[in-house]
């Protein structure tokens, strides 16, 4: 941990020193012609239901992508098998207001070709409104939206050294011509990382011990290409097109090496290579049509758009068990495609003129994806060698919230989501079929009294319902590089979820918040073992089950954005404490586990603006954190940090920015999972460690306006 304060503490000292300078140096000039004030937004804004990170003009952007940028959003967290979190609760993805079809490692590798040089802000909504799709916590990246008139835009040209090197190199192309806009973004990456594992499994039956260590190289290639048009019909209407296409093109390899050992004796060891290429492609298309009476607050949203994903891939895995002659051989096939239709109405209006504001809309949303999988090789003992998943969904959906200032003092939203889901997942050569539908009502409730200019207090409730991903119902039995199998559970429950959260605000800079939330069913990673015709072939498998029982969750934070130094130095500290009470959900699932768990975590956002007025920008992100989730517990603490400095020629609007990531402390991932069957260790090092420099080239006027929103959708948390 010192390790990482140093740097830091040598990082304000240098930003102290070189204020005083430049104080020194404009007490000496003569003449003073004009004082000029600008306004500016704080990098960090607390509001009732949400933090919004201003990153418009920040240096945190250069060098980095929108996932890095991500990764540095305070109250945001990342796992080991990188799934956003907000506040250690999984969120759901939207960009621009619309929601994103990729999660997971895909989402990584998308939000990875998108230039952070266009993010205008990321709204972290952790009580969203009933407009809102219920999957808990939402984060919005809102991007830029420039309106001057010409040509303008921006290449970028980056080069990372982690363990491997990677480069990375967008464009951005920005047209406007009197009523008319067209955006094209395109981006190209070649990467490469390395990832480590060790792996200690332990079953009580037997005193089963399973050690694994491998080591795990990706290499990916990653064109993307987006195209924006919209034209303005007159001042109150607008339609446009949003085409998307990208592509990733990945080739991965691993080595493990194992050792298993029963009641304390050596029964045998194995070494195991894999070697995977996957072919991705995913097609986006939305149109859209806005109506926006600014001087009677009305909006009309529609939108219709269709998704496909679609992945190609071939895992070969060669195994070799030393108390067996023969080398075991499986590859698997696979051919995924995933469709997706929806329409999306929203309309918001004022009521009389009694400052009450309505928002109703509707979603048609339709699925239609398939999993096809064929396994060959010679070791296909008790395995299905070929079948094809197929699921199918139409979920419908109404909203509506109201808004309200009472006495000048309390404002109000109520609000109430129905969601009527019908869906079927069956397997056609193994028969398992599933045919479900159910609606759900999901209310909300969000109350912010103002005591005074500079306090006030908020209370939300929310009700969620987190579905899970149709991969997860794929029962097809598939093994992993770590020797471990996978499959999905057709039998997955969806997971409702209440929540509770107060936030006190204290001078518009320190907040004070506390959550508590709710659930007696969930679906976490089970173990299972299917025993072999000799001990060396038993699989261990891994899946996703319900599990019933209470678990109960508090947290607390502290947040404070503050400046100093004449507004050029920006600090935002956070900090939080977590308490879970997992005592009956382990009683009623015999799990060996913690029945009560304690953590904490804490951030800090640093960055200082022309530094001795030369047009140097520096930035630090701290991040101490560990990573509990359900069934699982993490280990160890992990300190992240990312130090950059940019420095910024106008004349020739070129940028050259330098970037340390983790420099002083690698991150390792390392938890320990809970099943009826046993433990499970795995220690991740991540490769998210080096440097990085990059090179931008700006041309035309990079002026940017902010999307256009009503008040109760800036400030009551009415949003899409």
């Amino acid at each position: 941990m010192r390790n990482i304060l140093v740097p830091i503490a040598l990082l304000a000292s240098t930003l102290s020193i070189a204020q005083t300078k430049t104080d020194t140096i404009k007490t000496n000039e003569k003449e003073i012609e004009a004082v000029t004030f600008v306004a500016k937004k704080p990098t960090v804004e607390s509001k009732v239901d949400r933090t919004v990170f201003n990153v418009a003009n920040s240096s945190i952007l250069a060098g980095n992508t929108t996932w890095d940028v991500l990764r540095m959003t305070p109250l945001v967290s990342i796992d080991n098998n990188d799934a956003l979190r907000a506040e250690g609760e999984m969120v759901t993805v939207y960009i621009n207001d619309r929601k994103s079809v990729f999660t997971g490692k895909v989402l990584k590798d998308y939000l990875q070709t998108i230039p952070a040089d266009n993010l205008l802000k990321i709204e972290v909504i952790t009580s969203p409104s009933s407009r809102y799709e219920t999957s808990g916590s939402v984060i919005n990246i809102v991007l830029k939206k420039r309106d001057d008139e010409g040509i303008k835009g921006s290449v970028t040209f980056n080069n990372r050294q982690n363990t491997k090197n990677s480069q990375y190199t967008n464009f951005n192309l920005n047209y406007h011509k009197d009523k008319f806009t067209q955006t094209i973004v395109g981006s190209y990456s070649d990467n490469t990382y390395v990832q480590k594992n060790s792996i200690l499994n332990t079953l009580y039956e037997n005193n089963d011990v399973t050690q694994i260590i491998s080591e795990n190289v990706y290499k990916g290639k990653n064109p993307s290409l987006s195209s924006t048009s919209e034209y303005e019909i007159n001042s109150k209407n607008s339609i446009g097109l949003i085409l998307e296409a990208y592509q990733g093109k990945r080739f991965s390899n691993s080595q493990s090496d194992g050792t298993r050992y029963l009641d304390g004796e050596l029964n045998n060891s194995f070494s195991q290579s894999q070697n995977a290429s996957v072919l991705s492609r995913n097609l986006g298309t939305n149109l859209f049509y806005k109506y926006y009476d600014k001087e009677k607050n009305k909006i009309l949203d529609i939108n219709l758009g269709a998704n496909y994903d679609g992945s190609d891939e071939d895992n070969l895995f060669v195994k070799t068990i030393s108390s067996l002659s023969n080398t075991n051989i499986t590859g698997i096939l696979s051919d995924q495609e995933a469709r997706n239709y929806y329409l999306k109405v929203d309309y918001t209006q004022p009521i009389g003129k009694s400052g009450g504001n309505i928002e109703v809309g509707g979603k048609i949303d339709i699925n239609n994806n398939v999993i096809p999988y064929n396994l060959y090789g010679n070791n296909l003992s008790n395995l299905s060698t070929f079948d094809n998943f197929r699921y199918k969904d139409n979920i419908n959906s109404l909203y509506a919230n109201f808004s309200k200032t009472f006495f000048e003092k309390l404002e109000t939203r109520v609000g109430l989501r129905y969601e009527y889901i019908n869906y079927t997942a069956e397997q056609d050569v193994a028969g398992s079929k599933r045919k479900e539908s159910y609606g759900k009502l999901l209310p909300n409730l969000l109350l912010k009294y103002s005591f005074s200019k500079n306090y006030d207090l908020s209370l939300t409730y929310n009700r969620s319902l987190w579905r899970p991903w149709y991969s997860e119902f794929n029962p097809f039995l598939i093994p992993n590089n770590d020797g471990i199998f996978y499959r999905g559970n057709i039998n997955l429950n969806p997971n409702p979820n209440d929540r509770l959260y107060m936030k006190l605000g204290i001078l518009k800079k320190y907040f004070l918040s506390a959550r508590y939330s709710f659930t007696n069913q969930d679906y976490w990673t089970a173990y299972v073992v299917e025993k072999g015709s000799v001990p060396q072939l038993d699989k261990t498998i891994a899946e996703p089950q319900n599990f019933n029982g209470k678990v109960h969750k508090y947290s607390v934070n502290a947040n404070t954005n503050q400046t100093f130094l004449k507004n050029k130095l920006n600090v935002n500290l956070g900090f939080g404490w977590n308490y879970i009470d997992n005592s009956d959900f382990n009683q009623r699932n015999d799990l060996k586990a913690k029945d009560y768990i304690s953590f904490w975590s804490s951030s800090a956002n640093f960055s200082y603006t022309n530094l001795f007025n030369k047009n140097i920008n520096l930035s630090a992100w701290v991040e101490v954190s560990n990573q509990n989730n359900g069934n699982s517990y993490a280990n160890r603490t992990n300190v992240f940090h990312n130090i950059s400095a940019t420095k910024i020629f106008p004349k020739t609007q070129m940028e050259i920015s330098l970037q340390l990531m983790n420099i002083f402390q690698r991150p390792n991932f390392d938890s320990t999972t809970f099943s009826q069957t046993g433990t499970f260790r795995n220690s991740v090092k991540s490769d998210w460690y080096g440097f990085s420099l990059t090179f931008v080239k700006r041309f035309g006027n990079q002026k940017v306006k902010e999307n256009s929103k009503t008040d109760v959708e800036k400030n009551g948390g009415g949003g899409k």
